[in-house]
């Protein structure tokens, strides 16, 4: 790999990016890239399908007060399907729980068919996902209302300052392990067993092209991601029938991490209000064929 140039105006100007494609969050690494899966080659079949022709599913996303998360969560409700989330913010969680409501009350408005999800099935929570205890709560009232999710997307994460790894204060360093590695192993814990008795399941591990390759001065970030392809593939081998998981690196998007790292040139690629619905489609299309893969959006 090319060391990563600097450019004008952000830490990696718009010529780096153009020529290091292969280095951004979520850029997709020619490893992966060349592997085709049974869900890319859904994708062409469900996109000319309508969304409510879809079963309804019940889906946990962690993350969900931004960026992604929050993208993915509203278009889940669009499409009919229950969306469980969890985020660390309370304002910005209830705001999405309203926001929520309003998108699945239009959604039955508008649509002859009942398979909207009622508003009242939407649940967002105050939770960190770094606290086991916090999200062992969370899958025993799931398990007791009777809301446990078809899919899971572990997507809450976060991202060192840009610096060299000697100088990542250690409380830093930990926050990104602890938040973008031992969350999913939290989410997975106390999930997955359920999952298991019940006989069926998908668990999407957001990943990113930083865990298929690797750049100077993110290397906690780096170092997470390698774990969740790692973890994702390892707990696939351990998977009975009926169950999948897989990592999904979700493309180049402009996020606050993408800004966190690019400067200004973030801008110059898609919101997560565009990435959503082509997101959405391939995780509902998802089967126990893709178990163990690594994907991309």
């Amino acid at each position: 790999m090319k060391p990563l140039k600097r450019g004008r105006g952000s830490h990696f100007g718009p010529l780096a990016l153009a020529g290091e494609r292969m280095e951004g969050i979520g850029f997709v690494c020619s490893s992966a890239a060349t592997r085709t899966t049974t869900a890319t080659k859904r994708m062409s079949t469900a996109a000319g399908m309508k969304a409510e022709a879809a079963p309804r599913k019940t889906v946990l996303v962690t993350g969900v007060s931004r960026g992604l998360g929050r993208a993915l969560s509203l278009e889940l409700a669009r499409r009919g399907h229950a969306v469980i989330g969890c985020a660390r913010s309370p304002d910005k969680v209830q705001a999405l729980q309203h926001e929520l409501m309003a998108v699945s009350l239009d959604a039955s408005s508008s649509s002859s068919s009942s398979s909207a999800s009622p508003p009242s099935k939407h649940l967002i929570i105050d939770l960190d996902v770094r606290s086991d205890s916090g999200v062992q709560a969370l899958a025993k009232l799931l398990m007791e209302t009777k809301r446990l999710p078809d899919i899971i997307v572990n997507n809450a994460g976060t991202i060192n300052k840009n610096n060299k790894i000697w100088e990542v204060p250690a409380e830093e360093f930990d926050m990104v392990m602890d938040t973008n590695v031992k969350g999913i192993s939290n989410i997975i814990r106390h999930f997955l067993p359920l999952m298991i008795q019940r006989k069926n399941g998908i668990i999407v591990n957001m990943s990113s092209g930083w865990g298929r390759s690797a750049a100077a001065e993110v290397a906690p970030y780096c170092a997470s991601k390698w774990a969740v392809e790692g973890l994702t593939k390892s707990v696939a081998k351990e998977l009975p029938p009926g169950l999948a998981i897989v990592a999904l690196s979700p493309g180049v998007i402009n996020t606050d991490m993408l800004v966190s790292c690019f400067g200004s040139s973030a801008s110059l690629y898609q919101t997560p209000e565009t990435w959503a619905p082509n997101a959405a489609t391939m995780i509902l299309n998802l089967t126990t064929e893709d178990n163990g893969a690594s994907l991309t959006v």
